[in-house]
């Protein structure tokens, strides 16, 4: 699968809800989202038809997202129906971890290989504050103990940085790596229709974050654990972890995008923003042959996003990133 500008699109993310058990400021309103409808949500069988079809033309790596998609009950099931396509080299999973605990030896027995944790906080207050839901903190930890337990490796971790929320902890992250085999990931704040005040008035640049680290101790650049995203990374020397940067705001780098995105009702979205998408989720029902939706979704695929900071220009009505499996 290669796109009109010569890209391979090998990747896809897949949510499985749009349902979320956290209300993080940057990701979805206090008062959550009209949630889709059980019928309109794909089966699990349907899903991994769909990963079929794809692995046929060119799939080979999958992430599993939601909302949360440990929230979507038997999510095994589907992992090992995944794991079972024979072209599928690379299975992962993003999660929030405040169900993990439960679940990460099925999940690894059942063929997820790598998760990515998100945590904004290194204190359980501020993690409440952010997650606006209590007692997040400790569950959150009790997962990515599970997840060490079971043999995940790497595993990375997700700040999204927000200037007088988490900002004064970024030096706390970097040190985490040297200390253990994480892989701590900053991201730039993106814009949505939920987050627009706090896009412009909190957002905090990776070239700044990066700056402060390296006062502790000069970065060097390497290549980072095994994955299919855009982060960079570095390294304090010696160190078991790495800390990598993701920046789709100060450092737009859709020219190496090589991903497409299913939504929980089955819309094949070339881009997280902007307003394209193909119905799989009908034609699939009705026996139809997706290859050809599935090329014209890939012809499609934009250059880029224009994304404005603080602006909801560009984001193609998204309100949440919860919507698209972020």
């Amino acid at each position: 699968m290669i796109d009109q500008f010569g890209r391979r699109v090998e990747y896809l993310r897949i949510s499985v809800t749009d349902k979320c058990n956290l209300r993080c400021v940057y990701c979805m309103p206090m008062e959550g989202l009209p949630w889709l409808k059980r019928q309109e949500l794909l089966t699990y069988e349907e899903i991994a038809r769909i990963v079929r079809v794809m692995a046929g033309i060119g799939l080979r790596r999958v992430r599993i997202t939601g909302g949360e998609p440990l929230v979507r009950r038997d999510l095994p099931d589907l992992v090992r129906q995944i794991a079972w396509v024979p072209e599928i080299e690379d299975l992962s999973l993003s999660t929030n971890a405040v169900l993990l605990a439960d679940l990460a030896d099925e999940l690894r027995s059942a063929g997820v290989q790598r998760l990515n944790v998100s945590l904004d906080s290194l204190r359980p207050d501020r993690v409440d504050e952010i997650a606006r839901r209590p007692g997040s903190y400790p569950k959150i930890m009790e997962g990515l103990a599970a997840a060490e337990e079971a043999g995940f490796s790497p595993i990375k971790i997700n700040v999204v940085l927000i200037r007088g929320r988490n900002d004064d902890e970024i030096e706390e992250f970097a040190e985490i790596t040297r200390e253990r085999p994480w892989h701590v990931r900053f991201i730039e704040m993106m814009p949505t229709g939920a987050n627009l005040e706090l896009s412009a008035e909190q957002f905090v640049s990776c070239t700044e974050a990066l700056r402060r680290i390296e006062r502790i101790e000069a970065l060097e650049p390497v290549a980072g654990p095994f994955g299919n995203g855009p982060a960079r990374y570095h390294r304090f020397p010696g160190a078991p972890g790495t800390i990598g940067v993701i920046t789709p705001m100060s450092h737009n780098y859709c020219d190496r995008c090589n991903r497409m995105r299913l939504t929980a009702d089955g819309q094949l979205r070339p881009c997280l923003f902007g307003a394209l998408q193909t119905n799989l989720r009908d034609p699939l029902r009705a026996g139809e042959d997706l290859v050809p939706l599935i090329a014209e979704t890939l012809r499609v695929k934009p250059e880029r996003h224009y994304l404005i900071q603080g602006s909801a220009a560009g984001s193609g009505g998204l309100v949440a990133l919860s919507q698209t499996g972020g």
